[in-house]
């Protein structure tokens, strides 16, 4: 690889702190209520409306919410272990972690080869008896294919876990992201469409499950006493709080926040809108000045009927380009590049599950020849010109090389 040719940097992700991040930040200092409190409140029921459901859950990281979920429905349904939840064979490794951390097998669905997520006409050949639960993973900022799979989990019986931690606020066919599942799950974590630096959200329209995520998330604690402000009740409720405040009914988790992310998460969430029209303008500029290579690179597809609010940009590279030799142009160039979220490649699932890359030929290829680089807002249009500058000088080298006849 090239080294000492970076001229710039232009980074996956990126978090911006404004005067409304330093001034809900400086309430909190003010009032020293550090924990849950009245902007993790706001915070929830506004992330909540957001996202047309009943009641959203704040805690430490979308992770930490997927892991609640999952142990939420376990526990409600009487799962045992062993039984089966549906995740999609390209996806970030916590979507199937949190499967197996709580006792259960994940089962791996091929991908779509447009959209890289969730195939809705590969799931019914992964069912089994065991089978419990589908996780559809809206992944880089775009809702899955939500019909047909919701379709599948009605016949079949199955409960749904979003894996929506890439994607908020957009919609399909109408309908916002994160609003079909049993619960619903999303990233706050740095450099996401909201970064509050760690944190996360389950949602629901249940509330006996909302209930219950809610105490897992605080060591699986009695619901009677949530938070501090539990203890200010009248009367004889007051002393049935001080009698079952320190009862866990649960084995639960210590998954909470601050008020000081939902004070950074507060001042995000007022100005999402002109977030995600920036994030759109500069895929729509890579798009548009790299459609002259679509030989050589597939370009992200945004499905009829459906937004995307570009997390990332992703690209998947096409014979006889090799991935690892454009990725390694950018980075020596100073831009930064990911991989599309390898799963059955890595070495704790080869171990686990061995090598099951044969029979999902399209997440394997996605894997072997897939990168996303940034398109946040504060990326510049220059530095957007900048990268697709750095691409064009290869593939145009690329190019000529193959016009001589070099490999």
């Amino acid at each position: 690889m090239e080294r000492g040719l970076a001229r710039r940097s232009v980074s996956v992700g990126n978090v911006s702190i404004g005067e409304r991040e330093r001034e809900l930040v400086g309430e909190v200092l003010r009032t020293m209520r550090l924990t849950y409190g009245p902007l993790t409140r706001r915070f929830e029921r506004a992330f909540a409306r957001a996202h047309e459901r009943r009641v959203a859950i704040f805690m430490n990281s979308g992770t930490s919410a997927l892991q609640v979920a999952v142990d939420a429905l376990r526990l409600k349904h009487g799962w045992r272990p062993g039984d089966e939840v549906l995740v999609p064979a390209l996806t970030f490794v916590a979507s199937s972690n949190v499967v197996i951390q709580n006792g259960l097998r994940p089962v791996f669905v091929e991908i779509d080869p447009l959209y890289y997520e969730l195939d809705p006409s590969a799931i019914e050949a992964r069912i089994t008896p065991r089978t419990r639960a589908i996780m559809p993973v809206h992944l880089f900022g775009q809702p899955c294919d939500m019909d047909p799979i919701m379709d599948v989990a009605k016949a079949h019986g199955l409960a749904v876990v979003e894996d929506s931690c890439e994607t908020m606020f957009v919609r399909y066919k109408g309908r916002v992201t994160g609003s079909w599942g049993d619960a619903s799950c999303f990233s706050t974590y740095v450099a996401h469409l909201l970064a509050t630096g760690v944190g996360g959200f389950a949602t629901t329209d249940d509330p006996d499950l909302a209930v219950r995520m809610k105490s897992l998330a605080n060591h699986g604690r009695d619901a009677v006493y949530l938070s501090i402000d539990d203890d200010r009740l009248e009367d004889a409720g007051f002393f049935d709080v001080v009698d079952r405040r320190f009862r866990f009914v649960d084995v639960g988790y210590s998954y909470r926040a601050t008020e000081f992310e939902a004070a950074i998460g507060l001042a995000q969430l007022e100005r999402w809108e002109s977030a995600l029209a920036a994030r759109r303008e500069r895929a729509d500029r890579l798009t548009q000045r790299l459609r002259r290579h679509e030989e050589l690179l597939q370009l992200p597809a945004v499905r009829p009927g459906t937004e995307h609010a570009f997390m990332m940009y992703p690209i998947v590279v096409r014979h006889p380009l090799r991935r690892d030799d454009l990725v390694h142009h950018l980075e020596a160039r100073g831009i930064e590049t990911r991989p599309l979220m390898p799963l059955l490649s890595q070495p704790a699932y080869l171990r686990m599950f061995g090598d099951l890359r044969p029979g999902y030929p399209v997440a394997t290829a996605v894997e072997e020849r897939g990168f996303y680089v940034g398109c946040h807002p504060d990326l510049s249009l220059d530095d957007i010109d900048y990268v697709c500058e750095t691409i064009d000088d290869l593939l145009l080298a690329h190019a000529s090389r193959r016009a001589v006849g070099v490999p």
